[in-house]
């Protein structure tokens, strides 16, 4: 693992990180009260798409957050809440008036992860442009994965400067948000650590590019994940991995009043979401061979958390 802070290159290597990453880990307590460990509100799901945001939702709940609200179409709403009774589900983005519905809840939540199975209605990119306006209104962390990077294609200008927004974009929409931000040319198998950094740096926001091995930017932050994962690429598995991120960006913010780090907790968060994903998927895989499903992921989530990050002192 490597840390590149200006001109020099700072060595953080995987123990240190994993230090860094256990720490944001809040410990469990009697005093502790519900919601206290984390409530995250996930935007997405709509009629093809209604794994997507029941994976994201479900894995904050698996790494121990308290509560889970998805956000989504009405004719994805039944299929998700059969899926579990833990998810809050609200059937509200294309009923009424959506953004009033989210913005009365947007003061609870402690992060927001927006795209997974979100679709490309026009209308529904319009709200999600309006969600994000509110967000940052409200300074509350984003996590923008799938449809809502393909938003911002074409509207990257609503997050940039916004420093608390981590974007998760496989290779192929790494490509296509560099053209669309350095305004050059790039194939999905040309993109480098630094052409990731270059777009981080352009728009001000944390990118977590996945890829054989994760590439983490943030600023002059630059990290890489290369913790085991699976050979599997079964869909669902950037859902684990946006969740993830939504629920260790909030654990971050709030270790910052007791602890200092030595990179942007933002960073760390991404790298902790990375690699929980990674085990867990290779944990699955182990299992389950060829055969692996993202369920079979999500269900490894606690076990994956424990091996990582909770070993006894």
């Amino acid at each position: 693992m490597s840390a590149v802070n200006g001109p020099t290159t700072t060595t953080v290597d995987s123990g240190q990180l994993t230090n860094f990453a256990a720490s944001l880990i809040p410990p469990l307590s009697p005093s502790a009260h519900k919601g206290q460990a984390g409530r995250i509100g996930i935007v997405g799901g709509s009629l093809e798409y209604t794994g997507a945001p029941y994976f994201a939702a479900s894995t904050t709940l698996r790494m121990g957050g308290d509560l889970a609200h998805v956000f989504c179409m009405r004719e994805a709403a039944l299929a998700i809440k059969t899926y579990s009774p833990d998810l809050i589900v609200h059937p509200v983005l294309d009923y009424g008036d959506p953004l009033s519905e989210i913005e009365e809840w947007l003061p609870r939540f402690h992060a927001l992860v927006l795209g997974p199975g979100l679709g490309r209605r026009p209308q529904t990119f319009a709200t999600l442009g309006h969600i994000i306006e509110a967000a940052k209104d409200r300074h509350i962390p984003m996590v923008l994965d799938a449809d809502a990077l393909f938003y911002l294609n074409e509207n990257y200008d609503v997050i940039q400067g916004y420093p608390h927004t981590i974007l998760t974009p496989n290779r192929v929409e790494m490509a296509r948000l560099y053209r669309a931000v350095i305004k050059a040319e790039m194939r999905a198998e040309e993109v480098t650590p630094e052409h990731v950094q270059a777009v981080a740096q352009k728009l001000g926001v944390t990118i977590l590019c996945k890829g054989a091995n994760d590439v983490i930017a943030s600023g002059d932050t630059l990290l890489v994940c290369d913790v085991t994962g699976s050979l599997r690429r079964c869909g669902g598995q950037g859902d684990i991995l946006s969740g993830a991120s939504g629920l260790f960006v909030y654990w971050a913010y709030a270790s910052t009043k007791s602890k200092s780090f030595s990179l942007p907790p933002i960073a760390i968060a991404a790298w902790a979401a990375s690699a929980l994903t990674r085990k867990a998927s290779s944990l699955a895989f182990a299992h389950k061979g060829r055969g692996t499903l993202t369920t079979d992921i999500l269900n490894l989530v606690p076990q994956a958390l424990a091996s990582l990050f909770l070993k006894p002192k």
